[in-house]
């Protein structure tokens, strides 16, 4: 697992229990985040939008305050509403979300909570197409190198399932795994996979949708496929 540590045991625990057991984890994040100091005045805003429980975590934190709250996601929208939040979904990715505050309009200016590297330019896309939003930068995501157990996993004889999320991570990743020879690669969009496509790999699923439940069905299939292949390779 190469996500932040809390992000990948969320992803992990909720794993169908046959499928956990069948797995032995390797946690080696290559993104750590690291909050900003940062100084939030939400008075000017009729609400904000979350792309992230990370962005969630931090603000509950620097204000008091709670505005309606547009998130990406069942868990970042769990989240905001455990914290006073008046959240909502408004869609699985931020392609979605712009959408739906397009056909919805709520009341507006908005700000955006988020993480120094991001996709999907919400504020811009939304102020360009009318409802007014701004952003703030709450978050940085510093990359981290590949773990010495990561990298003997990767070089070893058997099979490694690596589930990708981001498009900065994979990048991350395909300049510091080497030899990928065992891997089966999981993408959550085709934009996380197009930087691992260079990669010597075995196998590169891509997630039928953006959200854990497609990734985990992914995942299912890259351990049905290590499994065949050892299989016919003992055989042999």
């Amino acid at each position: 697992m190469t996500r932040p540590m809390e992000a990948a045991r969320r992803f992990v625990a909720g794993l169908p229990d046959d499928l956990r057991a069948a797995l032995q984890v390797t946690h080696a994040p290559l993104m750590e985040i690291r909050p900003r100091t940062v100084s939030l005045d939400v008075s000017a805003f009729r609400g904000v939008i979350f792309t992230s429980a990370h962005a969630v975590a931090i603000a509950s934190r620097e204000t008091a305050a709670r505005r309606p709250a547009f998130c990406v996601g069942p868990h970042t929208t769990a989240v905001a509403r455990q914290a006073g939040w008046q959240a909502e979904c408004a869609g699985a990715c931020a392609e979605e979300l712009i959408d739906t505050l397009l056909s919805q309009r709520p009341p507006a200016p908005l700000l955006h909570l988020r993480g120094a590297h991001g996709r999907g330019a919400v504020a811009e896309r939304l102020s360009g197409a009318g409802l007014p939003c701004e952003e703030q930068v709450v978050y940085d995501q510093a990359l981290l190198p590949l773990s010495e157990a990561a990298r003997r996993l990767i070089a070893g004889p058997t099979g490694v399932i690596v589930p990708l999320f981001s498009p900065r991570t994979a990048r991350h990743f395909a300049s510091q795994c080497g030899d990928a020879g065992n891997l089966h690669l999981v993408a959550l969009s085709k934009a996380v996979a197009e930087p691992l496509e260079c990669l010597n790999f075995k196998t590169l699923r891509v997630s039928g949708a953006a959200d854990s439940k497609a990734m985990t069905q992914a995942v299912r299939d890259a351990a049905d496929a290590v499994s065949r292949l050892e299989g016919s390779e003992g055989a042999e």
